[in-house]
């Protein structure tokens, strides 16, 4: 990042209305917004104030160069609790919002799918952080681009580290019944059967509290391990009662997992628990210290790996944007101009590298880290593979 950039962030920041509307108004200045949409409340809104606030602090840096260039820059920010049909109703208001030129989100693939159909038919411009799910980009909708891996990738990461690093022979497979949960889990089942590694079970659960039955048919089941595709408001707790079960068998999830919240939930049960993560820790990125110093301090919170992943979303957005305007003669862009201009962006210096994105709307240079929790419940990136399509 750039010193100037860093000076913007850091004076600005203060500016933002922590509850996460908009900066103050500009007066007579015309606006030009960007929008986030993710689950601001709920079980899951660990994550989705990652992606809010981030982008929050993105705008703040960029406010005085859209300023210089006659706008003012605000962020709209919307709360679809982890919900379809409340993020489609909201992507509704976000296409009737014409001064919402991108938006970026959502934390949830089984939002993204549906309110991408919502925002397509008026060219408005999604870059998601955080949906793996394959469909989001597999339909091949031009307004539709993610920061980080997808589950195919992913799956085929989570597979041959099952099969090849701890080299188990039977793996028990649960998920959450969701988009995300079950696509994940199973492209690693697909690659797990392909390299002869036996399913001792696989089974979907939207179960939140009580894992007595489900861990009563594992133990009986006896695998090497369990697979967990889900979130981690529902991983922990049952992390947590496999231990109290009396069970010390390795577990795995996937990036759903990738929260601060799952040691909080899971406590000490949660040590030596792995999960895979699309989005690098911060902790990780030294070019994202100074990032992270700001973001503790703005928001009373550390940033996480979605957290970086939304900034350089938001930063992808907003410079596209920012060069149409300048390109313009000060005219605000059509959204099919930003749309296409997003598409075809090739963006460096960001805090996970530089971005470019494929004809779908896929990173081209993704990765993928397999993360163990330690004993004191930090967390240690063990390997780092490709996870560009």
């Amino acid at each position: 990042m750039k010193p100037t950039r860093l000076s913007a962030l850091n004076a600005l920041s203060t500016l933002l209305l922590l509850g996460g509307a908009q900066a103050l108004p500009i007066a007579n200045l015309p606006v030009i917004r960007i929008a986030t949409l993710s689950p601001l409340s709920g079980g899951q809104s660990d994550q989705g104030l990652q992606i809010r606030n981030a982008t929050q602090l993105a705008v703040a840096a960029f406010a005085p160069r859209f300023r210089a260039a006659g706008f003012d820059l605000q962020l709209a920010s919307y709360d679809d609790q982890a919900d379809p049909t409340v993020g489609t109703a909201l992507a509704r208001r976000m296409v009737a919002d014409k001064a919402i030129l991108a938006m970026i989100g959502t934390y949830n693939s089984g939002v993204a799918v549906p309110v991408s159909d919502v925002l397509k038919g008026d060219h408005l411009a999604m870059i998601t952080p955080a949906a793996t799910g394959v469909k989001v980009t597999a339909r091949g909708l031009p307004n539709v681009n993610r920061v980080i891996a997808r589950d195919d990738a992913q799956g085929s990461a989570i597979g041959k580290f099952i099969a090849s690093t701890l080299k188990a022979k039977k793996v028990y497979m649960l998920d959450d019944k969701t988009a995300y949960g079950q696509g994940l889990s199973s492209e690693v089942e697909k690659y797990l059967r392909a390299h002869d590694v036996a399913i001792v079970a696989t089974e979907g659960t939207e179960e939140r509290s009580d894992f007595s039955s489900i861990i009563g048919k594992i133990k009986a089941s006896r695998p090497d391990m369990v697979f967990f595709g889900g979130i981690f408001n529902q991983g922990a707790p049952f992390v947590k009662q496999l231990r109290q079960a009396g069970s010390d068998m390795p577990v795995m999830g996937g990036d759903g997992w990738d929260s601060s919240e799952f040691q909080k939930l899971a406590g000490t049960a949660s040590s030596g628990v792995l999960y895979t993560a699309t989005a690098a820790p911060a902790s990780s990125l030294p070019a994202a210290a100074t990032f992270a110093a700001l973001y503790r301090r703005t928001f009373k919170n550390d940033v996480q790996g979605f957290g970086v992943t939304a900034y350089d979303a938001a930063q992808i957005a907003l410079s596209t944007i920012l060069k149409l305007v300048q390109a313009g003669d000060g005219k605000i862009p059509e959204r099919a101009q930003v749309e296409g201009a997003i598409r075809a962006s090739i963006t460096k210096n960001l805090f996970s590298g530089e971005v470019q994105f494929d004809t779908l709307g896929d990173r081209r240079n993704a990765s993928i880290y397999v993360i163990r929790i330690q004993p004191d419940l930090s967390i240690k990136v063990i390997e780092s593979v490709s996870g560009a399509k």
